[in-house]
């Protein structure tokens, strides 16, 4: 049932991919073996050599290797990052051969938000930041074949003889266990109650023996400190949905033990409107009467009836 409460009845659940730009999200699943991963050779960073700053990156010198080079550039002390992690980064990618930039997020001051998995990114990724932490600057070399393959990527003038060159800084890293950062909020008395741990587990929601509000409800749970999140932006959460009426669950990531990411203009108002304006970070408690959630006609099997009152528990880990 994934991402079921979120989803507009009619447009199914969004699995929006991260990035517009050409890489390195845009891959198409590869049954290549695993590289063997090498130490180089690696162009130079000859500029912009701290981390979070743009680089400049040397033409590369020579042959590549035939594998995937690596190297840690700067080292960082966070999280470690795993394999199917989320991660946020900024990355700059360029032609061995001409040092040509063919994309970097760096001009865009966003960093990109995509899973370290085989159906969202070009393998190399995969292989080279899986085990590394956050706070740390990646450099990496990927021979085609874990890269953009034979076909390569003609919207971004990819040769499939090209070998790439990547920066990468890696500034987080989000798994089935991450959860909203800061501080508590005051919750109203006469709405539903929610936990405040951050252990990774789902949140309890005490709902009250009151009648359902007739308006949205969208309050700070836990109030974090990042961006705000805006209507036109995509969005990597935790969530659980219970119906107000019993209290029963009926959705939650938690139980699938898999975040979910979804655009705020394919969900349901409810979603869209108590979610924009708030902080990434932070855990949100929605209730959402039945004229902004599903009405008279829930997705069947959801066990939700016709005219619920929902009410979600939303950490937002960040913006993609």
């Amino acid at each position: 049932m994934a991402t079921l409460a979120a989803c507009n009845d009619d447009e199914g659940a969004s699995e929006s991919k991260a990035s517009d730009s050409p890489s390195p999200s845009a891959s198409a699943t590869s049954a290549a073996p695993a590289p063997k991963i090498v130490d180089g050779p690696l162009p130079a960073i000859t500029a912009g050599t701290k981390f979070g700053e743009k680089p400049t990156v040397a033409k590369g010198s020579g042959d590549p290797s035939d594998q995937v080079a690596v190297k840690t550039v700067i080292a960082g002390n966070g999280q470690t990052v795993a394999e199917n992690d989320f991660i946020q980064a900024n990355y700059l990618g360029q032609i061995w051969d001409t040092a040509k930039v063919f994309d970097n997020s760096y001009d865009r001051k966003t960093p990109l938000v995509i899973q370290l998995a085989p159906s969202a990114i070009i393998d190399s990724w995969r292989y080279a930041l899986a085990g590394k932490k956050v706070g740390s600057r990646v450099l990496l070399s990927t021979a085609p074949t874990w890269g953009y393959g034979k076909e390569g990527n003609s919207s971004a003038g990819i040769k499939g003889t090209d070998t790439l060159v990547f920066v990468v800084d890696i500034e987080g890293t989000f798994n089935a266990k991450s959860s909203a950062k800061g501080k508590t909020v005051a919750q109203d008395a006469g709405l539903p109650k929610v936990s405040t741990n951050t252990d990774g587990k789902a949140p309890t929601i005490d709902v009250p023996k009151a009648d359902a509000p007739k308006k949205l409800v969208a309050e700070y749970v836990i109030e974090g400190d990042g961006d705000e999140v805006k209507a036109e932006n995509t969005v990597l959460v935790q969530y659980k949905g219970v119906l107000w009426d019993t209290g029963k669950e009926f959705d939650s990531t938690y139980s699938r033990k898999a975040l979910t990411s979804f655009s705020l203009q394919q969900v349901v108002k409810g979603w869209a409107q108590g979610l924009t304006g708030k902080k990434v970070g932070s855990r949100v408690l929605i209730v959402i009467p039945p004229d902004l959630g599903y009405g008279d006609n829930p997705p069947s099997g959801s066990g939700i009836s016709k005219d619920s009152t929902l009410v979600f528990t939303v950490d937002i880990l960040a913006k993609m």
